[in-house]
């Protein structure tokens, strides 16, 4: 009879999850701006299932199960003009930062194939 209680916590701790976990869990609702900019965030899903059931003879049939999740954002995927860039929101030091932002500042402070052309024109 146990067996039964147990059998029928799991299937309804697993069906429970069924509906939670998605497609949009690990790849969330894409934000639009009106510049044409997509931001699409990306997490981590995490979880743990436990079902248990203990029944002696004589006495009462006992039954337990329990669910947990966690999700925590990774990164950022952000499309604007054609290109895409993937941004660490995870486990970010120090040095990670500064790597991420070179090819900002190159983009920035490094004239680009085409700029070099157009003043070479003019």
């Amino acid at each position: 009879m146990a067996d039964n209680s147990f059998n029928a916590n799991v299937g309804s701790l697993f069906h429970g999850m069924e509906g939670f976990i998605t497609g949009k869990t690990v790849v969330g609702d894409a934000v639009k701006f009106d510049d044409g900019t997509i931001i699409l965030p990306l997490v981590d899903v995490s979880f743990g299932v436990a079902a248990g059931a203990f029944a002696e003879p004589g006495k009462k049939e006992n039954s337990a199960g329990g669910m947990g999740g966690k999700i925590q954002p990774s990164a950022i995927l952000v499309i604007r003009n054609g290109e895409t860039k993937l941004v660490n929101v995870k486990n970010q030091d120090s040095i990670t930062k500064v790597l991420d932002m070179v090819p900002d500042l190159l983009d920035k402070y490094v004239p680009s194939k085409k700029e070099k052309a157009q003043k070479a024109k003019n």
